[in-house]
């Protein structure tokens, strides 16, 4: 504390100054409330007064309590306006403090971001961008580079293909042509009965040699047949 502030105190803000008029504000409006109130009570009391004396017949009295009740009742509607005028007034400086809040929160606001954007390197976003682009692709690559491994680890397809050339291996010993024995018809697109019919014919055309008793070379090549078709 210099000693300016401790001649004449602390320098107030203006934050600090629209409080302590508000607070100036609401307290001079809770002390006409009051004064309102004993008006009014006065007031009732005055009415009373006046109808009592009136009974009596004493109008000396009731002309003078008419005149002090229209006073009265005079001061009670003033008291109702500087109310409402002080109401007025607080509300405008509750506006002012609301804008001047909003500035100083701009204003924080402001200087954050200012400070934010100074920090902010753009060659080394730009920098980390890249970085991160070159890795991705190369991860890319390695992943492909792992599913060829794996499919050649596993040879799914050439398995397949081994498969094939040994059926049609066996087929070709046989004498049996494979497209003219199934009807030259895809399997996935025939029914159950039609490849029994097909496997039918296959039997048939192994199996001939006449109706009577049944070779064992023919009947060890049929059940080569069903376990390929298996």
């Amino acid at each position: 504390m210099n000693i300016i502030e401790w001649a004449f105190g602390k320098r107030m803000t203006p934050a600090e100054r629209l409080r302590k008029h508000q607070r100036a504000l609401e307290k001079t409006q809770r002390e006409l409330d009051r004064e309102r109130t004993k008006l009014e009570a006065q007031e009732k009391k005055l009415v009373q007064d006046i109808k009592k004396n009136a009974r009596n017949n004493q109008m000396g009295a009731v002309k003078v309590q008419a005149k002090d009740l229209v006073r009265t009742r005079r001061y009670i509607q003033k008291f109702y306006q500087m109310r409402t005028q002080l109401q007025a007034i607080s509300l405008r400086i509750q506006t002012v403090r609301s804008n001047e809040q909003m500035t100083q929160s701009l204003k924080g606001a402001t200087t954050l971001l200012g400070s934010m954007n100074r920090q902010m390197n753009l060659p080394a976003l730009q920098r980390i961008a890249m970085d991160f682009e070159r890795e991705n692709d190369i991860m890319d690559q390695r992943q492909e580079m792992m599913d060829e491994a794996i499919d050649d680890v596993t040879g799914l397809e050439e398995e397949e293909e081994e498969g094939e050339e040994v059926v049609n291996k066996v087929l070709d010993e046989i004498g049996v042509d494979l497209g003219q024995a199934l009807g030259e018809t895809p399997t996935g697109l025939q029914g159950r009965g039609r490849e029994e019919e097909g496997g039918g014919r296959v039997a048939q055309a192994v199996g001939v040699g006449g109706a009577g008793g049944t070779d064992p070379g023919d009947e060890d090549l049929q059940a080569r047949l069903d376990s390929l078709r298996r």
